[in-house]
């Protein structure tokens, strides 16, 4: 009986939340987002993938990770996870995998992408000091820039969480203006990313 009631109270959270969502425009919030960055996001998959049928991206990357010092790896995943991070994290845990102390390096790794991330917060704040983008999102994206701060948490721990850069989730948060106080909590998810992908690549490895 207990188990049945437990069972109920979630369905009803959760009906809750989804009546919530809809109410306020989320899912509406979300499509037209996708919408609208769906042709860069194909762009980019497309010039990656003709990229790496003339030139191995992976097997170059991992091959930096041999032949750079590991103050040299670690710079070159900060700048990664600052600008955008488009390299892979699993190619550089899997790099800490291979070293001396892989779970010291693994913390270095998840302690520089998390301060990446909170530098392109600002790099965002910094974006919309500009006088053209700060006249556009006031202007013509006002109601967008209202849900987004709305639903900035969500953002946030999406990127922090999910195999997508974390950079451009942050530097979105910058931009909309999200509190940074904010961007600190959520993004501290990054930390939980890295240690169950270090489980799993180090037990493969």
């Amino acid at each position: 009986m207990k188990q049945k009631s437990k069972d109920k109270t979630a369905k009803s959270r959760l009906r809750l939340l989804h009546q919530y969502y809809n109410y306020t425009g989320f899912y509406t919030f979300v499509w037209e987002a996708v919408k609208k960055a769906l042709p860069y996001i194909v762009a980019i998959v497309i010039a990656i993938f003709t990229v790496n049928h003339f030139f191995n991206i992976n097997a170059a990357l991992v091959r930096l990770t041999e032949i750079l010092p590991s103050y040299g790896v670690l710079s070159f995943f900060f700048v990664s996870e600052t600008l955008l991070g488009l390299v892979p994290p699993e190619i550089f845990i899997a790099w800490a995998g291979k070293m001396y102390s892989p779970w010291f390096y693994l913390s270095v790794l998840a302690i520089l992408s998390y301060g990446g991330g909170l530098l392109s917060y600002w790099m965002g704040r910094s974006i919309t000091k500009m006088p053209s983008v700060h006249n556009y999102l006031e202007v013509k994206m006002e109601k967008q820039l209202k849900n987004s701060k709305k639903w900035g948490g969500f953002l946030i721990m999406v990127g922090a969480v999910l195999p997508l850069p974390f950079s451009i989730a942050c530097i979105a948060a910058g931009i909309i203006e999200f509190p940074f106080k904010n961007v600190i909590l959520y993004g501290s998810l990054r930390f939980i990313r890295f240690a169950i992908y270090g489980l799993i690549i180090f037990n493969v490895l």
